[in-house]
């Protein structure tokens, strides 16, 4: 992360923000949506509202922090509960899944949004995220969803660097993309698939491997790491450890994928 940001991009950001105002923002309580529900709280003070989707695909950690943390910025916060049988085609998981899925979850964050008076609905996508395989985007664009970070030309390390400086605990935290984005397209999604991903990448980071990514080939996971800890990894004491654990969890295979993390490695098959 460098040491100077473009402060005029914070600025411009402010001034959507404000523009926009009243909004309901789409928060997960991750790195990108804690720092646009932080400073849409301070520019638009009351007339904000966070909602947080609570389901099988969402780490349990991850709504307890959207919890905390809308509550330590003074913003009202709606929860909704989806069940994985409610969004079409999300268990036969094709190519287009992210699609079916944010269009569900955003129509129903904007009919709560709708409910409370809020008309605006907010999401948190970066610009970083253009640059990999996101078929959602189509469909927030679709429904008017509006991005005032990547409006605002905001990178993930602009985002992280604000964070910091801002004094919020998330800036430094792990990305921690929907669950399902761990199992190979055209596999079918199952809650069982989905807490068994959970509790691997949960041990791997209480073993220090902040970030990580389990990705759930059938009986099989291959861990992704931060590149430079592979081969702390494949410490043979480590590994070990690993593999019994993740064995417990219901893998009967598990392997070390030597490129490390890299974002979107689920897409690399994909004809592009």
């Amino acid at each position: 992360m460098t040491g100077c940001m473009d402060e005029d991009k914070l600025d411009t950001l402010k001034k959507i923000i404000k523009e926009k105002g009243p909004v309901a923002i789409a928060f997960s309580g991750g790195v990108d949506s804690t720092f646009l529900l932080g400073i849409a709280s301070g520019v638009l003070g009351k007339d904000l509202l966070a909602v947080t989707v609570s389901s099988d695909f969402m780490f349990t950690k991850e709504i307890e922090e959207a919890k905390t943390a809308a509550a330590g910025f003074g913003v009202d916060h709606v929860m909704i509960d989806i069940e994985l049988s409610d969004i079409e085609r999300f268990v036969d998981n094709p190519p287009g899944r992210c699609y079916h899925c944010k269009k569900h979850l955003f129509s129903k964050i904007s009919e709560a949004a709708g409910e409370r008076g809020f008309s605006i609905v907010c999401d948190a996508s970066n610009i970083d995220d253009e640059t990999d395989y996101r078929p959602g985007m189509r469909a927030l664009e679709e429904l008017g969803i509006l991005s005032p970070l990547r409006e605002a030309g905001l990178t993930k390390e602009d985002i992280r660097y604000f964070s910091k400086e801002m004094g919020y605990g998330t800036w430094d935290s792990p990305a921690m993309a929907c669950l399902a984005t761990r199992i190979p397209y055209n596999e079918e999604i199952t809650l069982e698939k989905l807490k068994r991903i959970e509790k691997a990448e949960e041990y791997l980071r209480s073993a220090g491997f902040e970030m990580n990514r389990v990705r759930c080939h059938g009986d099989l996971a291959r861990i992704e790491v931060a590149p430079e800890k592979v081969m702390l990894l494949l410490e043979p004491g480590l590994l070990r450890k690993v593999v019994e654990r993740f064995k417990e969890f219901g893998f009967l295979y598990v392997t070390v994928d030597a490129e490390g993390y890299r974002m979107g490695s689920m897409n690399e098959s994909l004809d592009m």
